[in-house]
């Protein structure tokens, strides 16, 4: 039987609210940044093709997951894996998983939050003009520059950390909807004037060449990247796309809907790609640069290529409002949580939480600086030790916190939802949320939660700790 739940927060007024939301929860740094520096290592088409394939075997299954496990429980998500564990007669403990996801969110923002301020900083220097003429060494140099002052760092964190917690605190209607109906059509304009103006360097089609021609041998090289990073780019695992999916309307096709996202998320990815290579290209540059790619080897680029300081500040600006629109939604999750269970404003609760992920933000600025020496988790001469100071090897603070948030909290917290919607929920209840008359689709629906994609999180998740 159908739910007729209403989340205390508020619903969006329509599905495309929903598809923006979502959207811009996915589209974020590792769409324009890690997605093009990918596709340069891993080998062009091959890497693409995989990754397409892995979307639609992976990553589709793990959103679709969370979206009506959100919809039917209309609440954050550690109360709805509550409810409807209860409701299914199962242990209220899959709420840990749920609770796991949202603490993993508030880690990536405390550094997704400091890298966001860097592009904030490099669209005042862009527009300066700062890296007209400038060589690549002058440009690395500048960067280094940027990243060892403490001070300019926590600057720009705290405005960017500013920016995200004024959207949550201002609520669903006011906050998260109107901000969102403003910042995608924006983030999909700019993204299309910069496939404009790459057509007009004269290297469009070697940008072409690169990203589709298919080498076979490659194949192998970038088919656990590709995995890891589809299953990334769609930002599941720690309950945004679950926390916006309570807000979805009831009526809303929720399978279409995901895959319209899933395809909108996929289509910035390719279209980044095709807008800076070129670029690259005319520069004279290396596509496989990595990731110094966004902030050393692209100002280069834009520095000495024709209109390239305008087209510089477009390409921040648009990485500042996806790192943006992303910020907000891995926020979001935990303040529905605390709004839920306390009588405390949305306000205070966004300003307390936020304020948090500033502070330990302030670790990740400082691991550039000041405690650049400090490794943890160190293997030197066969002797491992948890932490040392001017160790050769180990990780920085920012290393710890994204390696445990990517490579063991993200696939952990995707295998949990996706094994909760195809497993405990009850195959009617998934049904009636899904509402897919055609019985072939919907067995096909089952089959990828319950089998494919937990199959291939898993292998994922050995890949990454095993490297």
């Amino acid at each position: 039987m159908s739910t007729d739940k209403v989340s205390v927060h508020g619903s969006w007024a329509s599905r495309w609210v929903f598809i923006l939301a979502a959207t811009g929860s996915a589209v974020g740094l590792g769409s324009i940044w890690k997605f093009p520096y990918m596709v340069g290592v891993y080998g062009g088409g091959a890497f693409v093709l995989m990754f397409l394939a892995c979307i639609a075997l992976i990553g589709v299954p793990v959103m679709l997951a969370e979206t009506l496990i959100g919809r039917r429980a209309r609440q954050s998500p550690a109360n709805a894996l509550k409810v409807l564990a209860l409701e299914a007669g199962h242990s209220a403990k899959w709420s840990w998983g749920a609770f796991a996801g949202m603490i993993t969110a508030l880690l990536i923002l405390s550094f997704y939050s400091v890298v966001g301020g860097w592009s904030l900083d490099y669209i005042v220097d862009m527009g300066r003009g700062d890296f007209q003429g400038a060589t690549a060494d002058q440009v690395g140099a500048y960067f280094g520059n940027v990243i060892s002052n403490p001070w300019r760092l926590t600057l720009w964190h705290t405005i960017f950390m500013l920016l995200s917690a004024y959207v949550i605190a201002k609520g669903v209607v006011a906050g998260l909807e109107r901000s969102l109906r403003i910042m995608m059509p924006l983030l999909f304009v700019m993204i299309l004037v910069l496939l404009g103006y790459s057509m007009t360097t004269g290297h469009f089609m070697e940008g072409v060449h690169f990203m589709f021609d298919f080498h076979p041998e490659k194949v192998l090289d970038g088919l656990l990247p590709a995995m890891g990073h589809a299953f990334f780019s769609l930002s599941v695992g720690v309950g945004s796309i679950m926390i916006y999916g309570a807000y979805m309307p009831k009526n809303t096709s929720l399978s279409g809907t995901v895959v319209g996202v899933a395809l909108l998320d996929t289509f910035v990815s390719l279209v980044a790609g095709l807008a800076l290579f070129p670029i690259v290209f005319a520069a004279g540059l290396n596509p496989s640069e990595g990731p110094g790619l966004m902030f050393v080897s692209l100002p280069f680029a834009f520095g000495n290529v024709f209109f390239g300081q305008l087209m510089g500040v477009v390409f921040f600006v648009l990485v500042a409002v996806a790192a943006w629109s992303s910020a907000i939604s891995l926020l979001e999750p935990m303040v529905a949580y605390l709004v839920e269970r306390t009588k405390i404003s949305r306000t205070w609760v966004t300003f307390w939480l936020a304020f948090t992920c500033w502070f330990v933000g302030l670790g990740t600025v400082f691991s550039f600086n000041i405690w650049k020496e400090a490794k943890f988790f160190v293997n030197e001469g066969g002797v491992f030790s948890l932490y040392q100071w001017g160790a050769q090897s180990g990780l920085d603070f920012f290393g710890v916190i994204d390696f445990f948030t990517s490579r063991i909290m993200l696939p952990l917290g995707g295998l949990c939802f996706v094994l909760f919607a195809g497993w405990v929920m009850g195959r009617e209840a998934v049904r009636d949320e899904l509402s897919i008359r055609n019985p072939l689709l919907f067995a096909l629906s089952l089959f990828l939660m319950r089998y494919v994609a937990p199959i291939g999180i898993l292998v994922v998740f050995a890949a990454q700790l095993w490297k």
